[in-house]
């Protein structure tokens, strides 16, 4: 199949189809498990004269099952370029050490994933970068945080743990319209549910160890990128003065697994959305719940943003109860549920966000982030509704 017949696909043909390997005619990707390669004068000369990504020259470097992967992503996110990486935070260190440089300036979501507030409040800082964190639900809030010397807004699809979700094109416009790149964070919607690049934004970043791999086995990352914005080649210069230096790569069984995985990304999150939105519903009418978070529910503060650019809500939500002893005995209460650090997979899992995700956030920041010690987070998997629902409502019953 074309590039150009391949394109013209439904997401869920791009989402399960790439052509059979060449050497074998195998429709299943081979795993390619060594970490040198050899070579001849020719693959020799080849690298000197400057060829990278068409030629095997170390496992760290690059390998074949890392690059069907990286095809295959840049298929599903409507992307022109993919770099893998070795985990969701490598991909976020790598994309923004790829993009900035002393003195430079972030703009940034005050709602994001623990360790991306981490690294942009607490480690960026050491080399000389700064970023300031404001609402990016308030078009005016991130205008008036951008310097002369901002180049990168920075948000995510569906922020963890609130489920805020971002309005993408007017976050775009005001972006482009000061030469500042986007970058967005789309671990929580996955590819499935929302595709910003589609949006214009620059790069999106992916925690592949969630909904992409999907069953909890593989830690993955990628960059994806579609914008005339930044050079053609770009991810493949932090392929090679960011990402090989750091030692970052995704590994080839890592990529086999996530590869897989995206195989049946489109059935796995379709079923799981429609078992948050019966969740949430639930918990909604619930005696001990005091609020839910998600966004398909009318009560959501961006239910419309949502609505508009979504065709449907995520698997993810947020409820909250009385306060933390509470949260801590309806997670431990759960037998069907698993109280686990991680999300997107097929088990359903759920975790304290204040104390287990932000733990390391101070309380006046988490307080900002508006996370509260009563908040339960909820990944929808794939069992049987009413069971989750049965076996929430007897946790609950201890709170």
């Amino acid at each position: 199949m074309t590039s150009d017949r391949r394109s013209e696909l439904k997401f869920d043909s791009k989402a399960v189809f790439y052509a059979p390997d060449d050497a074998t005619r195998s429709i299943t990707a081979p795993i390619v498990m060594s970490s040198s390669f050899a070579y001849d004068a020719d693959i020799y000369q080849r690298v000197v004269d400057g060829e990278r990504k068409a030629v095997n020259i170390y496992g760290r470097c690059g390998n074949p099952t890392e690059y069907q992967f990286e095809a295959q992503m840049m298929a599903i996110e409507g992307g022109d370029a993919c770099l893998a990486t070795a985990s969701g935070m490598a991909a976020i260190s790598v994309a923004l050490f790829g993009l900035l440089k002393h003195g430079d300036h972030i703009v940034c979501d005050w709602t994001t994933y623990s360790s991306t507030h981490e690294m942009l409040d607490h480690r960026l800082t050491d080399y000389g970068i700064s970023t300031t964190f404001v609402d990016v639900a308030n078009p005016d809030a991130v205008h008036a945080a951008i310097q002369d010397n901002t180049r990168v807004l920075y948000f995510e699809t569906i922020a963890n743990p609130t489920m805020k979700v971002a309005a993408m094109a007017p976050l775009v416009e005001l972006a482009h319209a000061r030469g500042i790149i986007v970058v967005c964070d789309n671990t929580f919607a996955s590819p499935s549910v929302m595709r910003p690049l589609e949006w214009g934004v620059d790069l999106v970043v992916e925690s592949a160890s969630k909904f992409i791999g999907g069953h909890g086995d593989a830690i993955g990352g990628a960059i994806v990128m579609k914008s005339d914005r930044l050079p053609a080649d770009f991810l493949e210069q932090i392929r090679w003065n960011t990402m090989v230096k750091w030692g970052a790569p995704l590994s080839p069984f890592n990529a086999w697994l996530l590869l897989r995985g995206i195989q049946t990304l489109p059935v796995r999150v379709e079923r799981q959305c429609r078992t948050a939105m019966a969740l949430a519903r639930h918990f909604e009418a619930h005696p001990v719940v005091s609020r839910v978070w998600y966004p398909g529910l009318a009560s959501h503060p961006q239910h419309e943003i949502a609505s508009r650019q979504m065709p449907s809500f995520g698997a993810m939500l947020t409820f909250e109860v009385q306060d933390g002893p509470a949260a801590l005995r309806v997670v431990d209460g759960l037998r069907l549920a698993c109280f686990a650090a991680s999300l997107g997979g097929v088990r359903t899992t759920t975790q304290i966000p204040a104390t287990m995700a932000f733990l390391d956030i101070p309380e006046e920041e988490r307080t900002r982030m508006h996370i509260s010690q009563g908040m339960v987070r909820v990944s929808a998997g794939l069992e049987a509704a009413d069971d989750l629902m049965a076996d929430f409502d007897a946790a609950l019953s201890r709170a």
